[in-house]
């Protein structure tokens, strides 16, 4: 088939610019085509930073990711990744033990103190608290300080729906683990840099990171109640990273991740998620492990 029926016409090959066809005065035309030149030759004139001075600005990032490294490092031993585990109840088997177990639900933790208290939200073990059968039971999966991984049963201490929180406790039979360092929530500042570390849909030990979006929020509580002066945050929060450590910049413990709207029938996180201040966090809990769930909670 014909180029011309196809609607493409080739141009003509231009002749070099010093040719015959091409004298050398300068018209109007070649002056445009020469002004680039010029200007190239006046912006070198210009000092222009060498590589030598270059590393200082390309540290910069490498610093910044360093930190983040380290951070994680230095908390994520202290997360705990929760299992609720269905039972079906097998009279030959007393223990409880299945290998036909369900998980029926995951969530998140971190370790309180070296007594192996673990704290997390109360709708992370809710089934399990409200449930006397005998038919479920909660495993962690954890590690300690040698960094050996443990998994194990964890037996609910206390609980308190009005303030969506929960302890556990494991028996550390020799293990030695590692709890979170306590930072406050009084002081907290719009803007600054956080760190969510849980485990969203199963996948163990993840970390998400993004600023405080806004102080002082109030959220419902299981119960029905408000949750008053609430973190917001964009670090993304989604399911299973409940009950988990919200970090600041040197890896002190801000808040307890616990909810996140979603997009109306995507399920979805819209970026805006909740944890519970550690302030409340610290006043709750030590009456927890000592007197377990208040009267007016339990069922």
């Amino acid at each position: 088939m014909a180029l011309g029926s196809l609607g493409i016409r080739l141009l003509p090959i231009s002749s070099p610019p010093n040719s015959a066809e091409n004298p050398l005065p300068i018209t109007s035309r070649r002056a445009i085509v020469f002004a680039p030149t010029a200007l190239m030759a006046s912006l070198l004139a210009f000092p222009v930073p060498t590589y030598a001075a270059l590393p200082q600005l390309q540290d910069d990032i490498p610093q910044e990711e360093d930190r983040i490294v380290a951070l994680f490092q230095e908390t994520s031993p202290s997360v705990v990744y929760i299992k609720d585990l269905e039972v079906a109840k097998n009279p030959q088997n007393p223990s409880g033990e299945d290998e036909n177990a369900k998980v029926k639900g995951t969530g998140s933790g971190f370790v309180w103190d070296k007594f192996g208290h673990i704290v997390t939200n109360y709708h992370v073990v809710s089934a399990l608290a409200t449930d006397n059968s005998g038919l479920q039971r909660c495993k962690v999966n954890l590690v300690d300080v040698k960094g050996n991984g443990i998994y194990k049963e964890a037996k609910i201490v206390g609980f308190d729906p009005e303030y969506d929180l929960a302890v556990l406790k494991v028996e550390l039979e020799g293990h030695e683990l590692k709890p979170i360092v306590f930072g406050t929530s009084r002081n907290l500042r719009v803007g600054q840099s956080c760190y969510a570390i849980g485990n969203p849909f199963g996948y163990e030990k993840t970390l998400t990171a993004g600023v405080i979006s806004g102080l002082g929020r109030e959220i419902p509580s299981p119960n029905g109640r408000a949750i008053r002066g609430a973190i917001q945050t964009d670090a993304a929060i989604s399911a299973g990273n409940s009950g988990g450590p919200l970090v600041d910049s040197y890896g002190h413990v801000i808040g307890v991740n616990t909810a996140t709207f979603t997009r109306k029938g995507t399920g979805m996180s819209s970026g805006v998620n909740f944890a519970i201040p550690i302030d409340t966090v610290i006043r709750t809990v030590p009456y927890l492990i000592v007197y377990g769930t208040p009267y007016s909670e339990r069922f």
